[in-house]
């Protein structure tokens, strides 16, 4: 029955079966080994959930690459969110966020109090992983780019979104190029998409859990803001500062950093030189860069206090992910098997791929690579990773010791 289930043609079987509990041990391990940012996670996701493990299809990979995009918060979370919801349900959605999440939170935490500085080795180590993230996104942009860029429109729509994002950094030149896309996919790729039957899950029948969850996204972030005016508690401070970013910052990752340090700063939570240090830290931990909030509620205070509010900040940033993650899929999941939806979709899909490319380049490539051995190393995991197969854990590990061994 195992063997029948992981058959790739047959990812809708497994629907049946559904395991929070290993959704969250995967995610665990990932959590423990996915360096180098958002993007690069979409490549250590897509070797794990689509070809080891056949939890979902290349298309439907990409679908909900494509929705977590639109959505404002973290889209590696969300990304993992979706999977952990198609896979398990909602439970799923909770597992494959604590397994995410839990180790770099636990780690900016620990820096927080410990506030270690990093030696010359360490720093080796860092590059080496810096270069592994080199290999994974390259990885992910040529397979993505296999299946989604099939045509020469397509191509047009990758490489016009890669030079955009490219010439406007942030959102303003990520978001615009993946609406454009949708719409020009939705006139020009009608006829050239193939509707498929949409996959049996957990969440397509939950519509009164959807409508629930988008009202509640909604209500917090307006209500927030009141009581943490009248109730002067800085526990409610730190969950308006950290829900707010959570919902009104597109792109994620770096581009949730300005907004923190604006809050943060200003109100006196810590200092300049505090949020420097943690973000420094942030960039030395695998998973998502959103658990700085994790930092910023541990240094505003100490002992058990800090570690309360490192919890309160956590849970508050990525609540609005997990609420507009539940309330939207049920519904993406119905517009996906419309053709003038599949149709944007697939637009989507190939601006998606230009969105990888570039940042591919800025800033994967550009802050990783120093030196001409840099390139022969990211080439070797790039081989070791595409040709030779090599878990990404390993392509993780070997990197960083490359890293030390030339940097160290």
């Amino acid at each position: 029955m195992r063997e029948e289930i992981e058959k790739p043609g047959n990812v809708g079987a497994k629907y049946a079966n559904p395991g929070w509990m290993e959704t969250g041990w995967t995610a665990l391990r990932l959590g423990l080994t996915s360096f180098g940012g958002p993007i690069a996670h979409i490549g250590y996701f897509r070797n794990e959930y689509v070809h080891r493990r056949r939890w979902v299809d290349e298309e439907t990979f990409a679908d909900l690459t494509s929705m977590c995009q639109f959505l404002p918060g973290p889209a590696s979370s969300q990304l993992g969110m979706s999977l952990g919801m198609k896979r398990a349900g909602v439970a799923g959605a909770l597992s494959a966020w604590v397994g995410f999440t839990l180790p770099s939170a636990l780690l900016m935490t620990f820096f927080a109090f410990a506030a270690a500085s990093i030696g010359k080795a360490g720093e080796g180590l860092l590059h080496g992983l810096m270069l592994a993230a080199v290999a994974v996104v390259a990885q992910a942009v040529w397979s993505m780019a296999r299946t989604s860029v099939t045509d020469v429109t397509r191509a047009v729509f990758a490489v016009c979104t890669a030079a955009i994002a490219l010439w406007l950094p942030g959102t303003a030149g990520q978001l615009p190029p993946l609406v454009l896309c949708g719409a020009a996919g939705w006139l020009l790729l009608r006829k050239q998409v193939n509707i498929t039957a949409p996959i049996p899950d957990v969440p397509r029948n939950r519509p009164v859990l959807a409508m629930t969850c988008l009202s509640l996204f909604f209500i917090l972030l307006a209500l927030l803001p009141v009581l943490s005016v009248v109730s002067l508690s800085p526990l409610v401070n730190l969950a308006d500062i950290g829900y707010r970013a959570g919902s009104l910052v597109f792109g994620g990752g770096h581009v949730v950093l300005p907004m923190l340090e604006h809050e943060s700063v200003r109100s006196g939570l810590l200092t300049e030189r505090q949020f420097v240090e943690g973000y420094g830290a942030a960039q030395a931990v695998p998973g998502p860069l959103f658990t700085f909030a994790a930092y910023i509620g541990a240094v505003s205070s100490q002992g058990l206090q800090g570690c309360i509010r490192a919890a309160v900040m956590l849970i508050a940033i990525f609540l609005p992910s997990f609420l507009l993650v539940a309330g939207v899929m049920p519904f993406w999941e119905g517009l996906r098997a419309n053709k003038g939806t599949r149709a944007a979709l697939a637009g989507v899909n190939a601006a998606v791929v230009g969105l990888l490319a570039a940042a591919l380049y800025d800033p994967v490539w550009t802050s990783a690579v120093r030196q001409p051995i840099d390139i022969a190393v990211a080439a070797a995991a790039f081989v070791c990773l595409v040709l030779w197969r090599w878990p990404s854990w390993l392509i993780v590990a070997a990197s960083a010791l490359a890293g030390w061994m030339i940097y160290g």
